[in-house]
């Protein structure tokens, strides 16, 4: 049976306003899925492309609710021992030396089975949290098709089973945020038991809001003519379109150095901190006519 606990948010529109109180400008969309996520007690699956804000909605959900983050980084070629826990091998056979011809089997065995030599790993240890906890189960699509079998379990019914020890049941459900950027199809088993929603990049006033939320010192001018050399650059066939991140480092760059125009000189200087591979820049630079 699921953990029972009463929910982080009242409403959708403190889901807004709370997570506005961090930094984080969520769209009506956005912060009525979090709100049913968290009411209804479903994981959020949360797709998009790079840089659209999927992380930090993780994030700002944790800090929004005074809740402990924990975050399990996928990659390929993560497995159980990884995603789950394992057993600190080294330390029981040190134990099972230092028992022999002392006492029997069975004793030992129930000894370096328990405890004292397991190793938790990002979802065991969400799973055990007592205090409210935001689960990050980040860049899903990166990890191996047999990852999401692991998964099944914990997002079905918060517990994990352990042979040697029995199932491990929350007591207070964590809030599970998945987020993918769509490099592979997810199974339907997973997002079946997932509440979804898909991040794409903000329109420009929402994009222009949150430049001015992180970088309150910038001109609102100015901003206007970042967000808008970020969307023509968005718009061209580049490697790495830049993320919003990118574009709050652009304005705090251009704030460092005292730019209050955003003219080809500025641009021409400071486009590495927008675009990390040179053939963009090249082709960034031709497009804009940049001399």
């Amino acid at each position: 049976m699921k953990a029972t606990q009463s929910p982080l948010f009242g409403s959708v529109d403190e889901v807004t306003e709370r997570l506005a109180s961090v930094g984080y400008l969520a769209s009506t969309a956005v912060a009525t899925t979090v709100y049913l996520a968290d009411r209804l007690g479903k994981p959020l699956l949360v797709e998009g492309p790079a840089g659209v804000g999927k992380t930090e909605l993780a994030k700002a959900v944790a800090a929004s609710t005074e809740s402990g983050l924990v975050r399990l980084q996928c990659y390929e070629g993560i497995d159980e021992a990884r995603a789950l826990y394992e057993w600190n091998h080294a330390k029981q056979l040190l134990r099972i030396t230092a028992g022999q011809g002392n006492e029997d089997w069975d004793a030992t065995r129930d000894d370096v089975f328990s405890e004292e030599f397991l190793l938790p790993r990002p979802l065991l240890t969400a799973i055990r949290r007592e205090d409210p906890t935001v689960l990050l189960i980040d860049e899903m699509d990166k990890a191996d098709v047999e990852v999401e079998g692991l998964l099944l379990e914990v997002l079905s019914d918060y517990q994990v089973s352990i042979p040697e020890m029995g199932t491990v049941t929350a007591t207070r459900r964590p809030f599970a945020l998945l987020t993918s950027n769509s490099t592979r199809e997810l199974s339907e088993a997973l997002k079946r038991r997932c509440l979804f929603l898909h991040l794409d990049f903000p329109d420009p006033d929402l994009e222009r809001r949150i430049v001015l939320t992180r970088v309150p010192e910038l001109p609102e001018s100015l901003v206007d003519s970042l967000v808008r050399t970020v969307r023509v650059l968005r718009a061209m066939e580049l490697r790495k379109v830049p993320s919003v991140a990118e574009t709050i480092d652009w304005g705090r760059t251009l704030l460092a150095l005292g730019m209050d125009t955003l003219d080809d000189e500025a641009v021409r200087t400071t486009l590495g901190v927008v675009l990390k591979h040179h053939s963009d820049q090249t082709k960034a630079t031709a497009e804009l006519r940049l001399n």
